[in-house]
C-alpha cells in the first residue's frame, strides 16, 4: 500500500484549530511555542481564540496553517509511517516540503509569513476578484477566461484552482471576472459564486508578490527531498533544490493544478491519502477526483488516535 500525505492551503483556517492537539501531545505544545518564539507573537492564542479577523489576514493564515499541520506531523511520526509522496494544495505546498524535508520548519514558518506579506501588499496595489464555477467542463471554462480577457485589454482571468471535476475557482482583474461569470453561466454553468476576497491568488495579479518572494526564496536553505513532492505549477514530482526555487516563485501566479496531481499520485500506485491539517476540504475533493481510492482526515485529536491505532501494514 502506498499512502500520500497532502497538505491543505488557505480556507482551512478556523478559530480554534490546533488547541486540543496543543493541550494532548508535548510535541505540538513545544511546536507551537517554537512557533510563537520565532514569530516574536502569539501565533497559538491566535489560532485557539482568534479573533477570525486577524486569523483569516493572509500574514496570519499561511504560519497558522503551517504550525497546525507540522504539529500534526510530527505526531503522526510517532506511529512510524512515512508517506511514500506529498503534496500540497497552494500555501500548503510549504507545508508539504516540511513534510519531505526540503525546508526546516522555522524557516518554513518565516517564508511563509513573508509569502503572506507580500500577497497582501500586491492585492492593495492591484485589487482583483476570485470566483468559484460549478458544473463547468475546465476546457470550456478556460475558453470563457480568454473570450473574457479579450474584451478586456489591460485585464484578464484565469483558471487559478482546478480543485475536482465540475469545481474550479477563477482569478484575475475584477471586470474580465464578472465577464467571465456571465459567460460561464451562458456556457451552462450550475453555480458561478464570487468569493469574498481582494487578492487574485494565482493570476498575473501576484506578478509583483513573486517577483519579492523570489529574493526571499533565493536566500532560504532548501534540501533535496527525502520523497517526492508533486508540484501545484506541473502536477509533476520536484526533486532538486533549484526546481522548488522555481515552483514556489512561478506558483503564485500559476493554476494550482491539484486534479492532475492527485491522478499522477494514483497512477504512481498511491491507494490512499492521509490529508493532514484541520478541516477536509482536500478529502472532499480528492473524493470527487477518484473514488476507489481511501482517504483518512487527520485535523483533531481524534484523527491522530484513529490514524496511529490503524493497522497500516
Amino acid at each position: 500500500m502506498r499512502v500520500a500525505f497532502v497538505f491543505p492551503g488557505q480556507g482551512s483556517q478556523y478559530v480554534g484549530m490546533g488547541r486540543d492537539v496543543y493541550e494532548t501531545y508535548p510535541e505540538a505544545r513545544a511546536l507551537f511555542d517554537e512557533a510563537d518564539g520565532i514569530l516574536g507573537f502569539p501565533l497559538s492564542r491566535l489560532c485557539f481564540e482568534g479573533p477570525k479577523e486577524e486569523l483569516d489576514d493572509t500574514i496570519n493564515t499561511q504560519p497558522a496553517l503551517l504550525t497546525v499541520s507540522v504539529a500534526l506531523l510530527r505526531i503522526l511520526a510517532l506511529g512510524q509511517l512515512g508517506p511514500a509522496i506529498v503534496a500540497g494544495h497552494s500555501m500548503g505546498e510549504y507545508t508539504a516540503l516540511v513534510a519531505a524535508g526540503a525546508l526546516d520548519f522555522a524557516a518554513g514558518l518565516k517564508l511563509v509569513q513573508e509569502r503572506g506579506r507580500v500577497m497582501k501588499e500586491a492585492g492593495e496595489r492591484n485589487p482583483g476578484a476570485m470566483a468559484a464555477i460549478i458544473g463547468l467542463d475546465a476546457r470550456i471554462l478556460n475558453e470563457v477566461c480568454q473570450e473574457a480577457s479579450s474584451q478586456f485589454p489591460a485585464s484578464s482571468v484565469q483558471l487559478a484552482n482546478y480543485n475536482s471535476p465540475g469545481q474550479i475557482v477563477i482569478s484575475g482583474h475584477k471586470e474580465a471576472l464578472e465577464r467571465a461569470l456571465e459567460l460561464a453561466r451562458e456556457r451552462g454553468a450550475k453555480r458561478a459564486i464570487p468569493l469574498a476576497v481582494s487578492i487574485a491568488s494565482h493570476s498575473p495579479l501576484m506578478q509583483p508578490a513573486a517577483q519579492a518572494l523570489a529574493k526571499v526564496v533565493a536566500r532560504v536553505d532548501f534540501h533535496q527531498p527525502r520523497v517526492p513532492v508533486v508540484a501545484n505549477v506541473t502536477a509533476a514530482p520536484i526533486t532538486t533544490v533549484a526546481e522548488i526555487r522555481e515552483e514556489l516563485v512561478e506558483q503564485l501566479t500559476s493554476t494550482v493544478r491539484w486534479v492532475e496531481s492527485v491522478q499522477y499520485m494514483i497512477a504512481q500506485g498511491v491507494t490512499t491519502f492521509v490529508e493532514i491539517g484541520p478541516k477536509n476540504v482536500l478529502t472532499g475533493l480528492i473524493r470527487r477526483i477518484d473514488k476507489s481510492v481511501r482517504t483518512v482526515n487527520v485535523g483533531d485529536v481524534a484523527g491522530v488516535e484513529a490514524f496511529l491505532e490503524e493497522k497500516w501494514t
